[in-house]
């Protein structure tokens, strides 16, 4: 057992210096972004156009409570196109996560709760963009300061008295 706990160890540790966070980091705002963006082109036809069919689609399959169906498809159709860009540019990366998190937990209770092993899967890639940020590879780290800067933000401290 010693062997194999060195064997995973010494893995592990190649893992870590091929695989930077920073990398990881990018990898997740592309794919995600992909998912996203996919979706919200479906919405519409030319560049922002939205169809007839998506207001349709609001009002029937995906009605939410108290949202009118016009103002909830303008708001996906938008929401899927402009994050999902912020998130390959790295800018605004956690407020841009943080919208698509709100997204699919709205997708998940009120259109399609049994899709959780996807939104899961969804909410898995967006939280670690939420609680880094964009990564050093992202125009946040590159502008700094920035709300989704590439900088983990610290817990505050408290001082006793």
């Amino acid at each position: 057992m010693p062997k194999l706990q060195a064997f995973s160890d010494r893995a592990a540790a190649l893992a870590a210096r091929l695989l930077p966070e920073d990398m990881l980091l990018l990898i997740a705002r592309l794919g995600i972004a992909a998912v996203f963006f996919q979706s919200g082109r479906t919405k519409v036809e030319g560049i922002l156009t939205i169809t007839p069919g998506t207001f349709e689609l609001f009002r029937s399959e995906y009605a939410l409570p108290l949202v009118p169906p016009e103002f909830a498809a303008r708001a996906a159709a938008y929401s899927e196109h402009v994050f999902p860009i912020l998130l390959v540019l790295g800018l605004c990366t956690r407020p841009a996560a943080a919208a698509l998190l709100g997204m699919t937990a709205v997708i998940e209770i009120f259109v399609y709760p049994d899709a959780w092993p996807t939104h899961l899967s969804w909410a898995a890639i967006l939280l670690p963009l939420i609680a880094r940020g964009g990564g050093a590879w992202s125009l946040d780290a590159l502008i700094g300061n920035m709300p989704g800067a590439g900088r983990t933000v610290s817990a505050p401290t408290s001082r006793r008295a």
